[in-house]
């Protein structure tokens, strides 16, 4: 080869490295840097989004802006895009916007559970009973019930059983509407003596500040089930897309799924979720 040949094939492997160079640089430094996540409260009061969002930041290079306003209000944020990327745990309404085209890349991510907790002397009785029979016993009984009464994901399940149990609450003076999320309601609930229910990641990462016990669990209508979706920038053209989408992404990736699996055990004995991307439920 030639001076001239071997010094033409240095700028050649030159210009492929800056360029190389130049598009790891775009991959690190995304074009518009703010996120917005709107979710569900337990997510947030569970501690499990203060140990992914620093991950999922560092790794793109997103600033990601959280609301944790309940389900209702995440999904309705997400209905006008006024968010990029919703988590949330109300299927059936989640699908309303999946079948809307207001979001796209619906992915199941994790599930936990439902509980019904109370007072460990359980005045009403319910402890042992199904969900249906425990909320009957609970309204006979006129025992303290405190509900979020926000149109969260698990206002939406407490709804669903004291309709299955064919009782009204709303307006008796044993029930009583937060209008908070669930780490303050069960609060309320604790320092009422009553019953509330929570989801269980919440309830154990809360549990050292409240004087309640799980008295009723494993029903399956208690399954708690968490998507993760993008708000659809075909339809919102101010929606980050780009940033929405990697978002979806990293949740369902196989590392992130390892740390939802993992997360609780070390300080409570058991995972707060159960990863469950891929599957069908």
């Amino acid at each position: 080869m030639t001076v001239k040949g071997f010094a033409a094939s240095v700028l050649l492997v030159s210009w492929m490295a800056l360029n190389l160079f130049i598009g790891m640089a775009d991959a690190a430094e995304p074009k518009v840097k703010d996120l917005i996540l709107a979710t569900t409260t337990s997510t947030v009061d569970s501690g499990l989004l203060d140990v992914l969002t620093p991950i999922f930041e560092k790794q793109t290079g997103y600033r990601v802006k959280t609301i944790s306003a309940g389900t209702g209000q995440a999904l309705a944020m997400g209905e006008k895009g006024e968010a990029d990327v919703l988590l949330c745990h109300a299927p059936a309404a989640e699908k309303a916007l999946v079948e809307s085209g207001a979001v796209i890349n619906y992915l199941l991510v994790m599930h936990n559970d439902f509980v019904i907790v109370g007072p460990a002397n359980d005045p009403a009785g319910v402890k042992g009973k199904s969900s249906s029979d425990a909320f009957k016993a609970i309204a006979a009984k006129e025992a303290v019930f405190a509900s979020r009464g926000d149109d969260s994901g698990t206002h939406k399940k407490e709804l669903s059983l004291w309709k299955n149990a064919d009782i009204k609450p709303t307006g008796s003076k044993w029930y009583q509407e937060s209008g908070q999320g669930m780490g303050a309601t069960l609060l309320m609930a604790s320092d009422k003596q009553g019953y509330t229910l929570t989801d269980r990641g919440t309830y154990l990462a809360q549990k050292k500040n409240l004087k309640l016990e799980i008295l009723n669990e494993g029903d399956k209508s208690l399954l708690n089930v968490y998507h993760v979706m993008q708000v659809n920038p075909g339809k919102f053209s101010k929606v980050n897309g780009e940033g929405g989408k990697a978002f979806a992404e990293f949740m369902v990736a196989p590392e992130t799924q390892k740390i939802i699996g993992e997360f609780g055990k070390e300080k409570y004995g058991q995972p707060l979720f159960f990863p469950d991307a891929g599957k069908q439920m």
